[in-house]
């Protein structure tokens, strides 16, 4: 008996998959055409990009950007390469992204278990200090920090780019962190009290566990946000071997003359770190919206 019950499942699971589809109304068929619609107008761009990155240049010069490539050649992409010294750009762009998401994040909670659940004196107007410098322009900031890292040491080197912007995302992951766990059930924080847990083990052992996702989600972004950054890297970062992705990419245009095609490599290679790192944590983003929503 149970056998059959278990083959008419994933019939009955049809029918009802069928039936949702047959009864779908005229307004979410229009839902699901306009959603095709911009998703091929967003993916048109990379697909071109990488049409032409790859096209043989005689090609190019007969038939334009919009064919499509009878053949495969690396050229531009390995012009761009070696030209701007690709390889230490990349490295440059992830060892300044990857440190500034791990340190901003640290410093996010380490802040925002002060303010969130320790309650400090002053925590309104702290917090309020810290949403309006998530307002200030980047290019107010520049003239002090760079009279800062100049006195410091510290100019033209990634440990300079990688304290500012340590301090610039930490201020909103602080805002934000600040006002998930001021939400933080008590119970948990009391039954850990009354296991004995010091405020050190309560932060690191139940507070960050139960905020994984939040701080996922702070990760990811903070990584993303300063791949993408490029006036105070190009103020901060002179020599060409401190370069990250987007300054070379920047500077390499004014230096040289490239044709359509090693432009074409430049915003693929430019652009293809982003997307893979965004694929492999897509499911922490999904995870910490979810989680949002619930709550």
């Amino acid at each position: 008996m149970s056998a059959v019950l278990t083959r008419r499942r994933p019939a009955r699971g049809k029918l009802a998959r069928h039936g949702l589809a047959k009864h779908r109304g005229p307004a979410a068929w229009l839902v699901l055409a306009a959603l095709a619609v911009l998703t091929a107008a967003v993916l048109f761009p990379f697909a071109l990009i990488a049409l032409n990155a790859f096209k043989p240049p005689a090609q190019y010069s007969a038939h334009g950007p919009l064919s499509f490539p009878d053949g495969f050649s690396t050229g531009g992409v390995s012009t761009f390469w070696q030209t701007a010294d690709f390889g230490r750009a990349l490295w440059n762009s992830v060892l300044i992204s990857g440190c500034v998401c791990v340190l901003a994040v640290l410093l996010s909670i380490l802040n925002a278990y002060a303010l969130g659940i320790g309650r400090v004196k002053g925590r309104t107007w702290i917090l309020g200090a810290f949403l309006v410098a998530n307002f200030l322009p980047q290019e107010g900031l520049v003239y002090p920090l760079y009279d800062m890292a100049k006195a410091a040491g510290l100019y033209d080197t990634p440990l300079a780019v990688i304290i500012i912007f340590t301090v610039i995302q930490g201020a909103f992951g602080t805002y934000l962190l600040s006002s998930v766990l001021s939400t933080f059930p008590p119970e948990l924080l009391e039954a850990a009290r009354m296991d004995g847990a010091g405020r050190a083990r309560i932060l690191w052992r139940v507070v960050v566990p139960v905020s994984m996702p939040t701080i996922g989600v702070l990760l990811v972004f903070f990584f993303i946000w300063t791949w993408n950054e490029f006036f105070l890297p190009l103020v901060f970062l002179v020599s060409n071997s401190n370069q990250t992705v987007p300054v070379a990419l920047g500077t390499l245009q004014g230096q040289h003359i490239m044709n359509p095609l090693t432009t074409s490599g430049a915003a693929l290679l430019g652009v293809f770190p982003t997307i893979i790192f965004f694929l492999i944590f897509q499911r922490t983003l999904t995870r910490g919206v979810t989680v949002g929503a619930v709550k």
